[in-house]
């Protein structure tokens, strides 16, 4: 399951299965930005900040190399590895972290990223205008598929000089460059080269069907073919990528994030070391752009960040761009939605509690003697997805236990241990008072186990939308004013807008990262629907829907 997952990646990172991702991108804080790391500002983000360079740069490697280990062992025998770094401390990470963990011999390049020009600052000192890319696999075997950029204009004059029907084109030579005397005849009384030409009879007299020959004037001269532009790769990249831009000010892909990097470079690695189908890993999502990338190019992908707003937003990016051939994914927060578990099919609530408790849920829904599941010892466990549950409830579950299996039950009585655990919400005076006759009485320990002591649970925010309508302007657009307003028990992080919700494709942002929460729109005469989603510090969202006739 492609799966953007909230919380420290080295933590995470254990989690993963050893030998399973393709492709691992990283992008992890620079040493450089250690003043001012804290980007989106949340409590998850500054928490992991706050001591990260207490120790200076061996403190830094360290935090890293304790990363990149993880990183290797989860990275199959054929993968690869792009750790992207400035120049402050890239000599370190090379020599300090990726050739002691991944081996010198398995070093790949050092890719340098252009990101910018030079500036004024650079009439004082050389500017540092580089990003480093240290691309690693871990062995000789590995995927790869070479990358190719585009002609610059010059070259297209200088040789994509002609032109016809086809398109654009350049005379290209026929000769073979080796002997090759089962090729050397003469066609249409010219005369072959030296060594033969490049194709057989066969295929020159295809060639010539296809308007792909050029003849020269004179019969002593050479045939030469036509080479169109679009058969033409362009030229292969190296290890300096100059052609990619940083995203600009006002590019359509920005999105707010003062590190973010362009989709273009991500394309470029993520075509390069990997297939369709491939699992990408970014264990720091940041932006979300590795993500959106893996997902537009087929690829399955796995982000971490301790960041909400960074899972948050990366998940917007893909609802963006989302279409009826996307995958599936998931979201996975520190905390759970009380209102989802609460009201969720009783079934699936069930399953998920009792493995989430570290028990085996019961497959079968009917039958079973209001038994839910058992615990990996076997004790019985029932589930009760309410609320102030009460003596009667215990009473009936006891008797279920003896009818289950009367042998364990009396075993685990005689040996004072839990006979059944009773999930629910939350329990009555009347439970706990039944419990504790139950184990002075008769000897019998019934576990009472609300769900809040299994998984961590939050309250989803509430929002409200006003709207101010203005007086038309002259070429007859009402200027609207929406301001959404929200009630939160943690704090509240960022609005998204989409100014023409359709229920049936599902929230896609227009407005991905708004902290106001408040927009002024020129709107046509006509119905409108815009739908704003608000989400907190725990990654819990609310959504609401504005119907507007202007």
């Amino acid at each position: 399951m492609n799966s953007l997952i909230l919380g420290d990646n080295l933590e995470m990172l254990k989690r993963v299965d050893s030998e399973s991702v393709d492709l691992i991108y990283l992008d992890p804080p620079f040493f450089s930005n250690r003043n001012y790391e804290v980007i989106w500002g949340d409590a998850g983000e500054i928490r992991s900040f706050q001591d990260r360079w207490l120790g200076g740069i061996p403190h830094y490697i360290d935090w890293l190399k304790e990363r990149v280990r993880e990183m290797h062992r989860i990275l199959k025998p054929t993968g690869s590895i792009f750790l992207h770094c400035d120049w402050h401390a890239q000599a370190q990470i090379k020599y300090l972290i990726l050739d002691s963990v991944f081996g010198e011999p398995n070093f790949r390049n050092m890719i340098v990223w252009q990101r910018t020009n030079t500036h004024n600052d650079a009439k004082k000192k050389l500017a540092n205008v580089c990003d480093v890319l240290f691309y690693y696999t871990k062995s000789d075997k590995y995927a790869y598929k070479p990358q190719y950029t585009a002609y610059d204009e010059s070259y297209l004059s200088k040789f994509y000089k002609h032109y016809d029907n086809k398109g654009r084109y350049r005379i290209s030579d026929l000769s073979s460059p080796n002997p090759r005397p089962n090729l050397t005849y003469e066609y249409k009384g010219y005369k072959p080269p030296e060594k033969g030409w490049a194709v057989s009879r066969e295929r020159m007299e295809q060639m010539d069907k296809e308007d792909m020959l050029v003849f020269p004037k004179k019969m002593e001269g050479r045939i030469q073919r036509k080479k169109y532009l679009d058969e033409d790769k362009g030229v292969l990249v190296g290890d300096l990528w100059a052609d990619i831009q940083n995203v600009q000010p006002f590019s359509s892909e920005k999105i707010g994030y003062p590190t973010q990097k362009p989709e273009k470079l991500l394309e470029r690695i993520i075509e390069m070391a990997s297939n369709e189908g491939d699992i990408v890993l970014d264990p720091f999502v940041g932006g979300g752009t590795t993500v959106a990338v893996a997902d537009r190019l087929k690829r399955r992908w796995l982000g971490i960040d301790q960041s909400v707003q960074a899972i948050k937003v990366t998940e917007m990016r893909l609802m963006q761009q989302r279409d009826l051939f996307s995958q599936p994914f998931e979201i996975q927060l520190l905390k759970y939605d009380f209102d989802t578990l609460r009201y969720q099919d009783a079934f699936e609530f069930e399953s998920f509690i009792i493995t989430q408790f570290g028990g085996i849920p019961n497959v079968r829904q009917r039958g079973d003697l209001g038994i839910d599941g058992k615990s990996k010892e076997g004790v019985p466990i029932q589930v009760k997805r309410s609320d102030g549950i009460g003596r009667n409830v215990v009473d009936n579950f006891q008797s279920a236990i003896m009818r289950y299996d009367k042998r364990l039950y009396e075993k685990h009585q005689l040996e004072a241990r839990p006979i059944g655990y009773l999930i629910a919400f939350s329990f009555g005076k009347g439970a706990y008072e039944e419990v504790a006759r139950l184990k002075n009485v008769d000897h019998v320990n019934i576990q009472l186990v609300k769900v809040s002591e299994i998984v961590p649970m939050a309250h989803r925010p509430k929002l409200q939308v006003t709207q101010t309508v203005f007086q038309s302007d002259k070429k007859g657009l009402s200027n609207v004013q929406l301001v959404a307003t929200a009630q939160s028990d943690c704090e509240i992080q960022f609005y998204s807008w989409d100014l023409d919700y359709k229920s049936n494709i599902g929230f896609r942002p227009s407005i991905l990262l708004d902290k106001k929460g408040e927009q002024t729109l020129s709107l046509k005469a006509g119905q409108h629907t815009i739908a704003v989603k608000v989400v907190n510090d725990d990654g819990l969202e609310a959504l609401e829907i504005v119907r507007l006739a202007v």
